[in-house]
């Protein structure tokens, strides 16, 4: 049996080559896009998993969403009383029972979308984006709308992310706007960061900087996979990028980065009632036929991608299924059975692993999201958007394995 780290170094060039067969194998294999990719994920994370500095700032990051996760409860406790977290006035016949996850968990979207617009204002989160994608456009020789996109995409939503390259969207090359998608599709959102952080508290040491080194190492995981999938021209260059502003004050931006939370918010629990009843609609459907669910089937399918990922054969299957309720119907919902019995069960580098690896909005309704938000800002590259939905969406998962493979190989 080959060391867990091996499995995981193999895992990354498999991913690699498995990105480069579904492009079509007339193409020569790109060693040096390979090379470039996979160096710059290896060296990102091995910086922020083992350089102290960088890893003290976890333990910022962590009191940092406890300190959000505390206001917010202060804020839900004084308008839904003990549904909203504040003492109950009866015995709790069963340890948790008296958790909501949509009056308790969830109204922290509220105060992050508020801060997130605040920083963006103040012109703090433009300039990390701005750092960010200088790194990227000098590693793979991507045009400066691309590079800025995907730097945008570790800290804000994918359509959002889209806004700050709006002007150039028309003239990106087909091959820059799946990498465009692809981004946007392998990373996390920053208050969804903070929701997911909070969730996996109890279940991964260091849950918050984890999942932030996650979202930065799937950036160049993103261009790698979606490079390889499908090469091409990059678009002329476009100068310096300037992030637009968006709002005419301090006020303005907490006012309307409050009300974007609150649809944001509402979109989560519609989400999760439909995609959740879908699928065990679907269930109902299959089992009785077949003795199969949706996520016995990706245990099945998806069973390569948690091997190629380092993690060891006894778990491989369970880790596959949550791939699979990720993929199906949404991150959310995998971080919260991972968070839950069914995680306390998988080993603790299993669970690191598939922390980083479920950091990303790879799944079919963010496709939805991503299309009809992107077509609505480009209406003339709406078709050719279209018809890159789904092959960003494998190159998303690709990449999101990628990541996973990453943490795999640094991890004892």
């Amino acid at each position: 049996m080959i060391p867990l780290q091996l499995q995981s170094a193999l895992g990354l060039l498999a991913l690699a080559a498995l990105a480069w067969a579904v492009g079509g194998f007339r193409r020569p294999l790109p060693w040096r896009t390979i090379a470039t990719g996979l160096a710059l994920q290896i060296i990102l994370g091995a910086a922020l998993l083992h350089i102290p500095p960088l890893r003290a700032a976890f333990s910022v990051a962590g009191r940092v969403v406890d300190a959000l996760a505390r206001a917010t409860q202060a804020g839900t406790s004084l308008v839904f009383g003990y549904l909203g977290g504040a003492p109950l006035p009866f015995a709790e016949a069963r340890p948790g029972g008296a958790f909501i996850l949509f009056f308790q968990a969830l109204p922290i979207v509220l105060l992050v979308g508020a801060i997130s617009a605040l920083l963006y204002h103040w012109r703090v989160l433009p300039a990390l984006v701005r750092v960010m994608s200088r790194a990227l456009r000098a590693a793979f020789g991507v045009s400066g709308a691309c590079g800025v996109s995907v730097a945008a995409n570790v800290f804000t939503g994918m359509v959002e992310a889209t806004l700050f390259i709006r002007p150039w969207l028309a003239s990106l090359s087909r091959s820059e706007l799946l990498v465009v998608m692809t981004a946007g599709l392998a990373t996390i959102s920053g208050n969804m960061l903070v929701i997911y952080a909070a969730m996996l508290a109890p279940a991964v040491p260091d849950a918050a900087g984890q999942l932030l080194a996650a979202s930065l190492v799937s950036a160049p995981a993103a261009i790698l996979a979606a490079r390889l999938m499908l090469p091409g021209e990059t678009a002329p260059e476009s100068a310096d990028i300037e992030a637009p502003r968006l709002y005419d004050s301090a006020m303005d931006a907490l006012t309307r980065g409050t009300s974007d939370g609150l649809s944001l918010l509402l979109n989560i629990m519609a989400g999760l009632i439909v995609f959740v009843a879908l699928v065990a609609l679907a269930n109902m459907i299959i089992q009785p036929l077949t003795g199969l669910t949706l996520e016995s089937i990706a245990g099945v399918l998806l069973w390569p991608l948690a091997i190629a990922m380092g993690i060891a054969p006894e778990d491989a299957t369970a880790a596959a299924r949550l791939l699979g309720i990720r993929g199906v119907v949404n991150e959310f919902v995998a971080y919260l059975e991972m968070a839950g019995p069914a995680g306390a069960e998988l080993a603790p580098r299993t669970r690191l692993i598939l922390s980083w690896a479920l950091c990303g909005f790879a799944n079919f309704a963010s496709v939805g999201i991503m299309v009809a938000g992107m077509g609505a800002l480009c209406p003339e590259r709406r078709a050719g958007i279209v018809r890159l939905g789904l092959p960003a969406l494998l190159a998303a998962t690709i990449a999101c394995c990628m990541t996973g493979a990453t943490v795999g190989l640094l991890s004892p």
